[in-house]
């Protein structure tokens, strides 16, 4: 029998199933106030970078709107995870709340590149109906940035014209890119990547199976810049070590070069590359413009465009990833001067 094909993003840490906050208590406080007064704006744009909270304060705040009785002297939107309702919304039975996001197709055992417009539409048929439970009705997009030209559109229409108690929560990454007459719409919700110590305490509540051990859940959350989601992903990546080894000590010799670039030898190594890339990448650029403020970084920047260039050709044209991976270190140790 074939295996079933499974959704990547059922994990036991998706936001839905996420019931602590850290990090963003003025984000919760806003959405409760606006609750508390009685003018609640139908639609609000949570934004800011990937993997720091986004999608788990949206579900918060839908968990409160469709289990809580009603405005109160509620301090959080904290509810209690075994309540009937809550448990509905993490196995996605709740008839209240409708989640647009990209579609998976089992046969390809991949997530849709884009919301399609008939998701939607989905929306519109939703807030027609009546309340299943008398209360709120609460649409989440995660992400809207996925969303095409037609389902945005589409879902702006429902937008324009929202039926009485009922909320938008749409989750971006890049809000610029959204459409100019959804984003007026919008409430907008800006979320800042977490601390260290809020990084790690999200890392600290994941499953037994998924926990490592202290010194490499440290180094994933001082990697992740504030995104416990980019964290998740470090976790015993080759490429975070590698990137690691070389920010321990950036002096680039030849030898140290080539045994950093020893991490990507051998075909499957292509996700442990990307995210040293993506790592290395980000260093650089925060280093040039640190200079750049100090009236220099020329040569930097120029090393930058050289090495995005050559590491991102790599798959494209079925280049030697270790090869190129030492190469980039060799140009940036170009710049960066001889080790001492």
């Amino acid at each position: 029998m074939a295996e079933e094909a499974v959704d990547p993003r059922e994990t036991p840490w998706h936001p839905r199933r996420r019931f602590a906050l850290y990090g963003h208590g003025a984000a919760e406080e806003r959405l409760l106030r606006g609750l508390q007064s009685g003018k609640l704006h139908h639609a609000w744009l949570l934004s800011g970078p990937r993997g720091i909270g986004k999608a788990t304060l949206a579900y918060r705040f839908a968990r409160f709107l469709l289990t809580a009785a009603g405005p109160g002297a509620d301090v959080t939107l904290h509810v209690d995870p075994e309540s009937p309702k809550a448990r509905r919304i993490a196995a996605r039975s709740h008839p209240d709340l409708l989640v647009i996001e990209r579609a998976f197709d089992p046969k390809n055992k991949r997530l849709k590149r884009e919301i399609a417009v008939d998701d939607a539409r989905a929306a519109a048929d939703f807030f027609s109906r009546t309340a299943g439970e008398g209360g709120w009705r609460v649409a989440i997009v995660d992400s809207a940035d996925d969303l095409n030209g037609e389902s945005a559109n589409a879902l702006l229409k429902i937008i324009e014209e929202p039926p009485p108690r009922s909320v938008f929560l749409l989750v971006s990454h890049r809000p610029g890119g959204l459409l100019r007459t959804i984003r007026s719409r919008c409430t907008r919700l800006d979320l800042q990547p977490l601390s260290l110590e809020d990084t790690l305490g999200v890392l600290r509540e994941l499953p037994p199976t998924v926990k490592t051990g202290a010194d490499a859940l440290r180094q994933a959350a001082e990697l992740s810049r504030g995104s416990p989601g980019r964290a998740l992903d470090l976790v015993g990546s080759k490429g975070a070590a590698a990137f690691a080894k070389f920010a321990a000590k950036p002096q680039l010799s030849q030898a140290r070069c080539i045994e950093i670039g020893a991490h990507f030898a051998g075909r499957e190594t292509a996700e442990d590359y990307q995210i040293f890339s993506e790592l290395l990448v980000g260093w650089i650029a925060e280093k040039a413009r640190t200079e750049g403020l100090a009236g220099g970084g020329t040569a930097l920047a120029k090393a930058h465009d050289d090495i995005v260039y050559s590491l991102r050709q790599t798959d494209d044209v079925n280049l030697d990833r270790r090869q190129t991976a030492v190469d980039a270190l060799l140009r940036l140790g170009e710049v960066l001067g001889k080790p001492a």
